[in-house]
């Protein structure tokens, strides 16, 4: 992953592969919790496939404040960037 582009390509394949998320839905502004019908215990699923995919340990507290598509790709790329 190089750039927010490729980020959000990845959450994507991610979030319709694992969690049947219609890909249409998928969005920098979709909220993950009401739009995306996610619950704690796929976020939890979503923090791991992430920690997979950049080989970096998310903290759950960077989590924490994450509502939307938009803040996930921001918060993966400053991850990797670091």
């Amino acid at each position: 992953m190089k750039d927010k582009n490729d980020i959000f390509n990845c959450l994507s394949d991610i979030l319709v592969e694992e969690f049947e998320v219609d890909r249409n839905e998928i969005t920098l502004d979709a909220q993950l919790y009401q739009e995306l019908d996610l619950d704690s215990i796929d976020a939890v699923d979503l923090v791991i496939k992430l920690q997979e995919l950049t080989g970096k340990k998310i903290e759950p507290e960077t989590f924490k404040s994450v509502r939307t598509i938009s803040d996930v790709v921001n918060a993966v790329d400053e991850l990797i960037a670091v």
